[in-house]
């Protein structure tokens, strides 16, 4: 362990340089400033500083999530090639799988640790049903572009045109 003397405080840096670790991966997962802050029992401001001292891009983050989609493959390839920051696109047989394959509360917990991934970007895409979109225009506080591709519920995969998807990112990249 490495130990600094700053007046009569001695700082143990080791612990120091892992909160700081651990703070900085719990925003990377979604946990928002102020709960961070309170975690570690810090002003959010510190969390935003700290923040501040280590940014080297400026801009904002982009996330796509979309389902059931036909035509996955050829959407997520455009995406890929603006650049998009994280990218969730699903067949309707990849979404049911995931709810088949857990139970209820680990489905629970799995979508609020998606909603909260999702938090922490700037802009988010969101393609699928009328009902859909609706809902994740109620539960996200940033900037929301939905893409209808039908009315609720759509129990089969859509074919989305790879045009509207690249006409809403050249728009988000001017």
């Amino acid at each position: 362990m490495k130990f600094v003397k700053i007046g009569d405080k001695t700082i143990n840096m080791e612990k120091l340089h892992n909160t700081i670790d651990k703070m900085i991966e719990m925003r990377k997962n979604g946990f928002s400033q102020q709960n961070t802050a309170e975690k570690f029992k810090v002003d959010r401001s510190f969390i935003s500083r700290l923040e501040n001292i280590g940014e080297v891009r400026k801009g904002g983050n982009i996330a796509v999530v979309g389902f059931p989609i036909k035509n996955k493959d050829e959407i997520e390839k455009s995406i890929k090639e603006w650049g998009v920051d994280f990218i969730l696109l699903l067949s309707q047989k990849e979404r049911l799988g995931i709810a088949e394959k857990m139970s209820g509360v680990e489905l629970f917990n799995t979508v609020v640790d998606l909603i909260a991934k999702i938090q922490s970007y700037d802009t988010v895409i969101f393609i699928g049903s009328d009902k859909r979109t609706q809902l994740i225009e109620a539960i996200f506080d940033r900037d929301i572009i939905c893409i209808n591709i039908g009315h609720s519920p759509l129990t089969e995969d859509v074919y989305v045109k790879p045009e509207i998807i690249t006409e809403v990112l050249n728009k988000l990249r001017r």
